[in-house]
This record gives C-alpha cells, sequence and structure tokens, in this order.
C-alpha cells in the first residue's frame, strides 16, 4: 500500500508539471502580445511571440521550481519515515 501511495505522490508531481507548463502556454496565447507590447514596446506578431516565449519559459521555470520543491518534501518525509522505528527503539 504505501508503494501505491507513493506513486501516486509522484505521478500527480509529474501531471502537476505538465499543467503548469501548459498553463504557461495558455497564458502567453491568451495574452496576444500584450505584456511584451508594454513591457517591451514591440507590437503585432513579435510581441505574440515573445509573449508565448515569455510564459512558456516561465511555466516551465515555475513548474520546475514547484514540483521539485514537492519531490524533495517527499523524499524528505520518505527519509524520516524509513529512519523512525530505529530512532524509537531501545538498544
Amino acid at each position: 500500500m504505501k508503494f501505491f501511495i507513493i506513486n501516486s505522490f509522484r505521478t500527480m508531481v509529474y501531471v502537476a508539471y505538465i499543467a503548469i507548463i501548459v498553463a504557461g502556454i495558455a497564458l502567453g496565447l491568451y495574452n496576444r502580445g500584450e505584456f511584451t507590447g508594454e513591457l517591451a514596446n514591440l507590437s503585432g506578431t513579435m510581441a505574440q511571440v515573445a509573449d508565448f516565449v515569455v510564459f512558456t519559459v516561465g511555466g516551465w521555470i515555475a513548474a520546475s521550481l514547484v514540483c521539485g520543491l514537492i519531490v524533495t518534501l517527499l523524499d524528505i518525509r520518505d527519509d524520516i519515515n524509513d529512519r523512525l522505528p530505529d530512532a524509537r527503539r531501545d538498544d
């Protein structure tokens, strides 16, 4: 049962990783160049392409940070749970 729970958490992290990247791509498409149009004084197609690139890269970075932190915390929890019986034993 423990194996199933740990793997289901990891699967959720993988799904969240892809979902955050897709959300960044969708946000880049939704803005239609408004963000970089105001920020870098771009217009037209160049602003739309720049928005797509900026939000895709931003989504990738955010996904890496968030999911990396979750995986790190899961690993710490697993290590603590593995060592806990040793700490309770009286030698």
